[in-house]
């Protein structure tokens, strides 16, 4: 009967290193807020900017394309600037999981944690 109480002692540790990953992820994801990665394509014509955790915060388009009602080429360049601000976004995050957990990958975490885990995930 008493053995069990030496898995309850250890079960209150694992939730105990629980709730401080899951503090360190939040902290991870406000940091990551407040980092700006561009993307762009056609040689700058258009960048989009998104901080770490992917959310666009901007889009610039170059004038001379809009002016001359470049439609199709927006078209074409806008998902392609895209991908590459996610990629870029991902990389911080990434980077970012590995100071925290020394370096093993652990994606999913958030969701094990009960946390948000509002990160991209890699392809």
């Amino acid at each position: 009967m008493l053995k069990g109480l030496g898995q309850l002692a250890n079960l209150g540790n694992i939730m105990k290193q629980a709730q401080e990953m899951n503090s360190k992820m939040q902290a991870l994801n406000e940091q990551l807020k407040g980092k700006r990665v561009t993307g762009s394509a056609g040689g700058g014509l258009v960048e989009v900017e998104v901080n770490g955790l992917g959310e666009v915060m901007a889009v610039r388009l170059d004038e001379d394309l809009v002016a001359k009602g470049e439609r199709e080429m927006l078209e074409d360049l806008l998902p392609t600037a895209f991908n590459s601000a996610k990629a870029k976004a991902q990389e911080l995050h990434q980077q970012a999981m590995g100071e925290i957990t020394g370096g093993l990958n652990l994606s999913g975490l958030g969701d094990l944690l009960g946390g948000e885990d509002d990160a991209p995930t890699a392809p």
